[in-house]
């Protein structure tokens, strides 16, 4: 009787223990960046995705600028691809939520010839405000459709550091203004060195960060050289998080699967070489263990998802996207860990 009383007492503990582990695991946003396409999407596109464990996915419509001296932006236009109009973005977005799988909707600026757009800085006063007007016009579209479709989280520009630096209060009454069509969580995806002179965060729902920090120098980095690399970051976007009150995003991240992936994780040439595979697998475990576990860490968005899964990525890939490689299964492993 008493050998059945300790079992029975330590099942009990057992389940309590098993109870309490998953009331204090942390819930997470496991996002990812998901490129549009030429074409509609349909099942066994999100797939995928769903085996993935994501429970997020940035929708990314574009803009387009011919220059970074030009202040006019082309959007939603017949020239391009579907999933980057308004009529592909509701597309993307209904399929997406009857998987159950939340949108961030993440309207973005693309500079002809691929430039930078934190350099985007207009020479005259009158240049700035078509800007502004013109930047505006594309915001609130989006808004709109955002509100439209019931997406969860609207980020209102990504890498735009100039633009902000030299108008902030522009930036300050477009945010205004999106309130009053938006109803849900806001966002801006800043550079990873630009986050901490962003002006509006107290105005936001979550500190957003494209989260290409260089970490390691090496050819061929190790967990415990990476990890450590993390934590002058780790301390100072914790330390932000708190003086704002705000969790910290992760609109963007992720590494190439390439030597010195953590180098200047930023950097997007074309290379035909250098695939390294293991790199970056363990750059991206590192980032998970270092952050997904912190509560004031809300998760993030892996850069980036091609919707034909089966041609994309792998083992002859030097890209950023994760598919078919190690790392898809790291991301997987820590995902279905921290799900919502």
């Amino acid at each position: 009787m008493g050998m059945i009383f300790r079992f029975l007492c330590f099942a009990s503990l057992c389940f309590m223990l098993s109870c309490s582990a998953t009331v204090e695991r942390p819930e997470k946003i496991n996002g990812v960046s998901y490129v549009a396409s030429r074409d509609s999407i349909d099942q066994q596109h999100i797939d995928p995705v769903v085996h993935l464990g994501a429970n997020y996915a940035a929708i990314m419509p574009f803009g387009f600028v011919k220059e970074l001296e030009h202040p006019e932006i082309t959007f939603n236009s017949d020239r391009q691809w579907f999933g980057e109009t308004e009529k592909g973005v509701k597309q993307y977005v209904e399929i997406l939520h009857r998987n159950q799988i939340k949108v961030m909707l993440k309207p973005q600026i693309w500079v002809w010839r691929g430039e930078f757009t934190g350099f985007i800085k207009m020479a005259h006063e009158a240049d700035w405000k078509l800007l502004e007007n013109s930047y505006s016009d594309f915001i609130l579209a989006y808004a709109r459709v955002a509100q439209e479709v019931n997406v969860e989280i609207f980020c209102i520009g990504t890498e735009l550091e100039n633009f902000i630096d030299e108008r902030p209060s522009y930036w300050k009454q477009l945010i205004v203004e999106v309130k009053k069509i938006f109803k849900g969580k806001l966002t801006y995806a800043a550079n990873w060195n630009e986050y901490e002179r962003t002006p509006f965060w107290d105005d936001l729902d979550y500190i957003g960060i494209d989260a290409y920090f260089p970490i390691d120098s090496k050819q061929s980095p190790t967990l415990e050289d990476t990890k450590k690399g993390w934590q002058k970051h780790k301390s100072e976007m914790k330390n932000y998080s708190v003086k704002h009150s705000k969790p910290i995003l992760f609109t963007e991240f992720g590494y190439r699967s390439i030597d010195f992936a953590g180098r200047a994780p930023w950097t997007v040439d074309r290379v035909d070489k250098q695939v390294n595979l293991e790199a970056q697998a363990i750059l991206t475990q590192a980032l998970f263990e270092e952050f997904w576990h912190q509560d004031w860490f809300a998760g993030g968005f892996v850069w980036k998802w091609f919707h034909k899964h089966d041609a994309a990525g792998g083992k002859d890939d030097n890209r950023f996207t994760p598919q078919n490689k190690p790392a898809e299964e790291v991301i997987r492993t820590f995902y279905k860990k921290y799900d919502l």
